[in-house]
């Protein structure tokens, strides 16, 4: 018998994934969380369609780009195919390269659509709550080691 995953568990476990392939860099899976039709508005970063958004991602954070996207406190509501959730995000981004971090924290605003191949982001975004960067060099002793997938 296969058990049947409740919606909301389902869109859980999507944006979990989102998140993963979007720190771990897998394009195509990353790709896959959407609707062909998606949109994003990342603090006033627009994307109109799915395939700039992940070729923005795709370009702008190369393997040497170390992220951690952390969401937490979902708030979703189904109905019937479409839903909509809320995420509080805490991300980070490190790059050795060009000696800059960031940390922020937001709110993720999505719509979910229900597919035949199961549930998908039709669009995604944030507000940022706060947000700050630093230059790695003011911290002399920091050591960046970590999970470096290759492109």
């Amino acid at each position: 018998m296969v058990e049947q995953v409740p919606d909301l568990e389902q869109i859980k476990q999507l944006k979990y994934r989102y998140v993963r392939l979007l720190d771990t860099k897998d394009w195509d899976g990353f790709s896959e969380c959407f609707t062909e039709d998606a949109t994003g508005d990342y603090a006033g970063l627009v994307f109109a369609n799915r395939s700039d958004l992940v070729d923005y991602m795709r370009t702008n954070l190369p393997a040497g780009i170390l992220t951690m996207h952390q969401v937490h406190h979902p708030e979703i509501t189904v109905s019937g195919d479409e839903a909509t959730g809320r995420w509080y995000l805490q991300d980070k981004v490190l790059s050795d390269a060009f000696r800059f971090a960031l940390e922020g924290a937001a709110f993720y605003e999505d719509r979910y659509t229900r597919t035949p191949t199961g549930w998908r982001i039709a669009h995604t975004g944030y507000i940022r709550t706060f947000e700050t960067t630093y230059s790695l060099d003011d911290l002399p002793s920091l050591k960046i080691s970590g999970y470096s997938p290759t492109p």
